[in-house]
């Protein structure tokens, strides 16, 4: 991930990830659901195949952590960093500092993942507490090795991570809260809008490190450098909130129209036939003088 391929894939997929929760609050919301995420039927009524015991959501968890995990250790091809000591060295240090570190820090997404197809594949009932807590505990471990990973750096690999952590942190704290009390719409929205942050920002990170617009790299010692840094991170944090309200919108559209071609027929109003030779007109001024006689 030490590279600007790395940091975009991550961020794409981070961000693949903020898009889809950002479409799922939303429905949510509109709906008025209780639960984010509904609970899955019980393993008995949901079938024998393994689609049909399994969310796509758990798959995914799995896939993207392998696609992340596999280059950091085989990339490119003929590599091996699966070597963590260098055993002909004397003192036998430790290697590939930074790529043990993010296969740890992706492995746990990836036990998340594996935790979420135990829980609805092999339980009679899926275990939604346990789910959320494997997923908090992934994002904990994002935000401890964040911390680890600025020691040694410059100034502004230091900066750009450590902007990083904030929202990484603020969606380990909701996934956290959400272990006991996960029908807080409010936390819905915050956990959505800071992995929006935190996609943008990891792929603003790469390009900022590695592949500067201005063709000019970024200096840690330029004051003036680093203040635009986290100028550019207070715009990732309106970014999120109109990418949020925008996607916001759009769903409210899709759901009132949908709503609307699910409306029972004849529930539109219709004018009265007022032709001529029509039964309806006739019946009623048949009926009014027994009326006007009765009062």
């Amino acid at each position: 991930m030490g590279t600007l391929g790395g940091h975009l894939v991550a961020a794409l997929l981070f961000l693949i990830v903020a898009l889809y929760y950002s479409v799922l609050v939303s429905f949510a919301l509109l709906r008025g659901q209780r639960f984010l995420k509904p609970p899955l039927p019980p393993r008995d009524k949901r079938g024998r195949r393994w689609w049909q015991l399994v969310s796509g959501e758990a798959v995914v968890k799995v896939v993207f952590s392998l696609i992340v995990i596999l280059p950091e250790l085989f990339y490119p091809p003929g590599t091996n960093r699966m070597v963590m000591v260098d055993w002909e060295d004397p003192k036998r240090p430790f290697v590939f500092q930074d790529t043990w570190q993010h296969v740890t820090m992706y492995g746990f997404f990836l036990f998340s993942g594996v935790v979420d197809i135990v829980s609805q594949a092999c339980q009679a009932r899926q275990n939604m507490k346990l789910e959320r807590a494997a997923e908090a505990l992934a994002f904990c471990v994002l935000v401890l090795l964040m911390i680890n990973h600025i020691e040694n750096k410059s100034a502004l690999e230091s900066r750009v991570h450590a902007l990083f952590m904030l929202p990484a942190f603020l969606v380990a704290l909701v996934l956290i809260i959400e272990v006991w009390v996960p029908d807080q719409p409010s936390l819905w929205v915050l956990k959505t809008w800071m992995g929006l942050v935190l996609s943008n920002w990891l792929l603003h990170l790469g390009v900022l490190m590695y592949a500067p617009p201005s063709g000019q790299p970024w200096s840690g010692d330029n004051p003036v450098d680093l203040a635009f840094v986290t100028t550019f991170f207070c715009w990732h944090l309106g970014l999120g909130a109109v990418v949020l309200a925008a996607i916001y919108s759009l769903c409210s559209l899709w759901h009132h129209r949908f709503s609307s071609w699910k409306r029972a027929p004849g529930a539109e109003y219709q004018p009265c036939p007022l032709c001529e030779g029509s039964e309806e007109p006739e019946k009623f001024r048949a009926g009014a003088p027994q009326l006007d006689g009765g009062v």
